[in-house]
């Protein structure tokens, strides 16, 4: 996975954090377990908040 792919990161979240409150998780937290995802191989500076305000939005959808 790359931070690109939202959807994919927004899924492999959900499964190892069903229990988190995803409106209450600090950038910088999302930010560190996006990159300790178990496939994930991009570069932690190709990401910004753009990216992970996306995919916030996304796993909150994933979730409903």
């Amino acid at each position: 996975m790359r931070w690109t792919d939202i959807n994919s990161i927004a899924i492999a979240l959900e499964e190892k954090y069903p229990e988190v409150d995803i409106m209450g998780i600090r950038f910088t937290d999302l930010h560190q377990w996006v990159l300790g995802l178990d496939g994930f191989n991009d570069e932690a500076k190709n990401c910004n908040e753009k990216v992970l305000e996306a995919i916030q939005a996304t796993w909150l959808e994933e979730r409903d």
